[in-house]
């Protein structure tokens, strides 16, 4: 035997002895996977629904009547203020000094009255006892009237810089929400350059856009049903308060404000909500509504996969509608089962699942 046979015989008959081993049987054990689920709820086969943004009805920019350095700003976005309440302060050195500089010229002017009251009596005097004429007096008479009217002058300039001093403190006249910050400290603003924009939180409005083609159908709407992103459950009233004459430029779509009524009070500025109007005609059947995700297609129509007494069931289904907030399913679904709405294309029918509710939309976020 050659050398080379006695080294690869041992390692042939080795794998040899190991051949058996292959034939086991290698399939694991099956365990439960976990999907997310979701509950088909009732939703009208007909119906418009608009996504809009809570806002309010008066917002405003707060900025300073004086020019100049601010050097603290005293709030931040989403802070609640309170009536008079401080928000920004301006380097008050120059308005400090535009105050004493008046203040000097209404001293000067004082004085100028005062001398000019002094003259006019004496040549008054002077003018019934027949030593200085009447043109005399008049000059003084005259110099009295411009002084007097310089002091005027001067007492409204005072009044005015007292007034600038005071505006270098900003602050809102009524209680409100910063929306936005539009300058910090250490920055140059000219007088009236906006400085915060703040909400009044007292009435809010959904903003939605609306399509040139719906523009009658919203006028002739009377009511709304408003519900919230963030609590679906939670239903309010509204009713159209504007609709936009001039289309957006770049959207071309109408704005309209909602206005709602005796909103709750987890309605907060910044909310996503959906807007639906109510039809006065006769309600059409209530479809089953569930989620884009839930619904698949591999080329032989759209399907399902429904969670039944912790199985799989893959069930044809045939669609009502497209909607903003999902598909209504008109055939082969029921209100109240569960439906997968993660991973569809990696289930087999019959798999054995543990199904878990998928998170609420405020959970997601």
């Amino acid at each position: 035997m050659r050398p080379a046979e006695r080294f690869f015989l041992p390692l042939l008959f080795a794998a040899l002895g190991l051949l058996p081993g292959c034939n086991r049987d290698t399939t694991p054990t099956d365990i439960n996977r976990t999907v997310l689920v979701h509950v088909a709820t009732d939703a009208p086969s007909k119906g418009s629904v608009f996504t809009g943004e809570v806002r309010a009805r008066h917002e405003v920019e707060l900025a300073f009547r004086v020019g100049g350095k601010i050097v603290a700003r005293l709030a931040d976005t989403g802070s609640e203020i309170r009536a008079g309440q401080p928000l920004a302060r301006l380097d008050p050195t120059d308005l400090q000094l535009a105050a004493s500089a008046t203040a000097a010229q209404l001293s000067a002017a004082e004085s100028e009255v005062a001398t000019s009251a002094a003259e006019r009596e004496r040549y008054a005097d002077l003018l019934s006892k027949k030593f200085v004429s009447q043109a005399a007096y008049d000059a003084r008479l005259h110099a009295f009237n411009s002084a007097r009217a310089r002091l005027e002058q001067a007492q409204a300039q005072r009044r005015i810089s007292s007034n600038q001093a005071d505006y270098g403190t900003l602050s809102s006249e009524f209680p409100a929400v910063i929306s936005a910050v539009l300058a910090d400290a250490g920055q140059v603003v000219a007088a009236g350059q906006a400085v915060f924009r703040v909400a009044r939180p007292e009435e809010k409005e959904i903003q939605i856009a609306v399509p040139e083609s719906r523009i009658d159908e919203i006028r002739a709407v009377q009511n709304f049903a408003v519900h919230l992103w963030a609590d679906p459950k939670t239903i309010i009233a509204g009713r159209l308060r504007e609709l936009g004459a001039v289309a957006d430029a770049q959207t071309r779509t109408y704005p309209a404000r909602i206005r709602l009524i005796d909103p709750p009070p987890q309605v907060r500025l910044g909310m996503t909500a959906r807007v639906m109007p109510e039809s006065t005609d006769k309600p059409t059947q209530a479809l089953p509504l569930i989620p884009l995700a839930a619904l698949g297609d591999q080329g032989k129509g759209p399907f399902v996969w429904v969670v039944k007494a912790g199985k799989l069931e893959r069930r044809a289904v045939r669609v009502g509608e497209f909607r903003e907030d999902g598909v209504s399913i008109a055939e082969g679904l029921q209100a109240g089962e569960s439906v997968v709405v993660a991973g569809i294309s990696h289930l087999a029918d019959g798999q054995a699942v543990i199904a878990k509710i998928a998170p609420a939309p405020a959970a997601q976020r």
